[in-house]
Order: C-alpha cells, then sequence, then structure tokens
C-alpha cells in the first residue's frame, strides 16, 4: 500500500467515517473478534451487570455479550459517528438491553460506580493522556467491578505499517508503569497469541496481545 493509503487505514482504524469506515468496521470485527472474545470471557459476566464497552466498532460481537448471563444491560461508546450509527443498526433487536453513546473521547458521560464490568480492545494507542482516561474508567466503575484492557503489543504492532502514522505501541513493561500511576491498585496481565488475516493483504502474521484485568 502507498504512504496515503496507509494514512487513510490509519485515520479509519483511529475513527471509522463513512462509507470507507464501514467497510473498515467489518474488516475490524472480522480481525479483532478472537482479541474481542477472549476479553469478553475475562470479564466473567454475571446476571443482572452493567456491561460498558470504549470503542465499540460496529459492535457485531453484542450477541454474545448478552448470551453470557440474564439481564444485562450493555452500554457501548465511540468517537465514531458512522461506528455509532452502524452498531445502533446492525443491533436494533436488542434495543431493550443495548444502548449506543457517541462522545468526545476524554470524558466518559456517566456517573460514579456505573458499570460492574469495563472493557476495551484495540483503543489505547489512540489515547491522549492514558493515565487521566484510566482514572476515568476507574471513576465509573464500581469498586467491586472488573476492567479488561486488551492490545496488541509494540513488538508485534510496530511490523504493521499504519501503525507509524497516530499510533501509540506499548509492550507490557511501558504499560505497566500507566496502570500504576493511575488510581487502579491490582492488575494480572495474560499473553496471548493468534494468527490473523493482514489488514493490509491477505497474507496470515502471527498477532501477539496483551489482556490486562484490573481492579481497584
Amino acid at each position: 500500500m502507498e504512504k496515503e493509503e496507509l494514512k487513510i487505514l490509519a485515520q479509519n482504524l483511529a475513527n471509522p467515517q463513512g462509507e470507507k469506515g464501514i467497510e473498515i468496521g467489518e474488516m475490524m470485527n472480522a480481525t479483532n473478534i478472537s482479541m474481542t472474545l477472549e476479553s469478553i470471557r475475562t470479564l466473567l459476566i454475571d446476571d443482572d451487570e452493567h456491561i460498558l464497552e470504549i470503542g465499540h466498532g460496529n459492535a457485531g460481537h453484542l450477541k454474545n455479550i448478552l448470551s453470557l448471563a440474564q439481564n444485562l444491560h450493555y452500554t457501548g461508546i465511540d468517537i465514531s459517528e458512522t461506528m455509532h450509527q452502524e452498531a445502533k443498526r446492525l443491533n436494533k433487536e436488542f434495543d431493550s438491553q443495548a444502548e449506543f453513546i457517541l462522545y468526545e473521547g476524554k470524558k466518559l458521560p456517566f456517573q460514579d460506580g456505573t458499570f460492574d464490568k469495563i472493557f476495551t480492545v484495540n483503543t489505547v494507542y489512540f489515547w491522549e493522556n492514558p493515565v487521566e482516561f484510566l482514572n476515568e474508567i476507574y471513576r465509573v466503575l464500581k469498586d467491586d467491578g472488573t476492567f479488561v484492557l486488551t492490545f496488541g503489543q509494540r513488538d508485534f504492532m510496530e511490523k504493521l505499517p499504519f501503525t507509524a502514522y497516530d499510533f501509540t505501541l506499548y509492550n507490557n513493561n511501558e504499560m505497566e508503569p500507566l496502570v500504576s500511576e493511575s488510581h487502579f491498585k491490582r492488575m494480572k496481565i495474560s499473553e496471548k497469541e493468534e494468527e490473523i488475516k493482514s489488514k493490509t493483504g491477505n497474507e496470515t502474521i502471527q498477532r501477539i496481545y496483551t489482556i490486562l484485568t484490573i481492579k481497584k
């Protein structure tokens, strides 16, 4: 891919827009689904819980979440108007249990201690102030809640040509101090490896990623 094409891809991975954004959203759901489902499993969702997903994309995985327990309520939040509309369109059948909210990416528009479980997959690269944003997540999480943060490790991500444009990459030893600087007190690290299809072509690549299980 040419430099300009890579820039456009990077921009749409951060904030999908328009027809191209819908296409990217479908591709992200397909390539990230195993990371997403692994993250959801790590949450250990129980009946009657309120779940928040930060950066829901097209939320093609929502059905999976709602099938895990009884009387769940899901809130998805995203900075992309395109993904906000697409997620609502694809998940109309779950209106009674799910809501999608558009926001500016810095302040979470919820009261303190709203959510039992919070998760986010492949969004940390785009956080402007990671410690401040972690503290926002801390604020809206219940005292006995769980936050799962999933990301591709720097050593893997920097091999992908589009990450040269506006991605901030982390290895585990770079992420740990950020979490420690925040209000969060406990963290468990789990490393995973999987084979996926490249976002820039049809070749398969080995992705190494981390799931952080974070508690107050």
